[in-house]
């Protein structure tokens, strides 16, 4: 496992952090390449009033994440002072969503962030009531933009700046006809210097009603004893496991899983992110259930097998819980001893655990113990 995402991520790991059971078939999927797709690409040149005008009408979009924006004053300062001077900025990359045709910011956001604030005169959002006048500093003393604002601008310069042009490299998918590259795309381009999990990529890119579902489930009280930690995990690992569960689980007959799971999970997360209020409904009910008879007969973390939750055992029995709960065995906490036993269970949670026919014969034998 000599994977540099996946060593930084255990490096940075925090001590209220969900442990989860490193098996080699989980760090495989973890780390499997994309699909093929067939993406269109091509560049596009923006004068910064477009660029803001899109802004305020919402047609271009940040996706959320827990590192909004963390420029400096004056870092912020010196990209206007580019624009001013007339030096090259690096250019942004920007993804037109199939429905909405609106354009999701992959890269370029602390930039995109930076240009909008200072048009509007403030640095950053509001804070207690309260927001910092965006003026230029930082920059030289002998510059005579110093210390000036847009507003303090001389009007030739308030032109230059709105008829400065930030180059864009538009991207949108062709095949197949969703929006799931968009997951790879954002993986690889923005890392905003750090690396991100499978899940806070997903968290980005597919914000919406099912995106806040996850994570208010994550926050139920028998959730988190199964789990065993009381506090949310710091990179997402235990909202991936809720999203494990949910795709698993769905009971529409057409949503089957082919692996790999992780790309599974994401065309589950992109082709629900806008959820209306009645799945959002039925899914708390399956998952909040579903906690519930796995704490009042199995107890608190049920699933930690040797090192840490085994998330192959996880997702067979509660999808199983799930899938049957009126007919379940009344001693559960014993059918669930006998099924620990099993030997093809056994294995069905030891290797090839993303595998579809491995996932199906662990699947089928949790049924054959839990069920009646």
């Amino acid at each position: 496992m000599d994977d540099p995402i996946i060593e930084l991520n255990a490096r940075e790991r925090r001590d209220s952090d969900v442990e989860v059971e490193p098996l080699q078939s989980e760090v495989d999927d973890y780390e499997s390449s994309p699909a093929e797709y067939e993406i269109s690409t091509y560049p596009a040149d923006f004068t910064l009033e477009v660029l803001w005008s899109k802004w305020k009408a919402k047609d271009i979009i940040v996706p959320e994440f827990q590192r909004q924006f963390v420029w400096k004053h004056v870092q912020a300062g010196r990209l206007i002072e580019s624009f001013l001077a007339g030096l090259p900025v690096p250019a942004i990359f920007l993804y037109v969503e199939r429905k909405s045709q609106k354009y999701l910011v992959i890269d370029g956001q602390q930039r995109l962030r930076s240009i909008f604030y200072f048009f509007e005169g403030y640095f950053g959002e509001e804070s207690r009531g309260k927001r910092q006048e965006f003026y230029l500093k930082g920059i030289g003393e002998g510059s005579r933009w110093q210390n000036r604002t847009y507003q303090d601008l001389e009007e030739a310069d308030q032109l230059k700046i709105k008829n400065s042009v930030l180059r864009a490299f538009v991207i949108q998918q062709i095949d197949p006809a969703d929006d799931t590259s968009i997951y790879h795309v954002f993986e690889r381009l923005n890392t905003g210097g750090t690396f991100l999990t499978n899940q806070e990529v997903r968290n980005c890119v597919y914000n919406g009603s099912f995106n806040e579902l996850l994570h208010s489930l994550n926050q139920l009280g028998d959730w988190r004893q199964i789990l065993g930690k009381s506090k949310p995990d710091s990179r997402q690992k235990d909202i991936e496991l809720i999203l494990r569960f949910v795709s698993l689980s769905d009971p529409d007959p057409d949503w089957k899983y082919r692996k790999p799971m992780k790309d599974f999970m994401s065309r589950y997360m992109s082709s629900h992110k806008h959820a209306d209020d009645a799945l959002i409904s039925d899914i708390r009910k399956r998952f909040e259930g579903t906690c519930r008879t796995v704490i009042s007969n199995l107890g608190e973390k049920p699933f930690h097998f040797r090192t840490g939750i085994n998330s192959a055992a996880m997702d067979a029995v509660m999808v199983t819980i799930a899938k049957n709960a009126d007919n379940l065995k009344f001693d559960l906490k014993q059918a669930y001893e006998d099924l620990r036993n099993d030997q093809e269970f056994q294995e069905g949670i030891s290797a090839q655990t993303t595998n579809d026919r491995t996932l199906k014969s662990r699947m089928s034998r949790a049924a054959h113990h839990l069920c009646r």
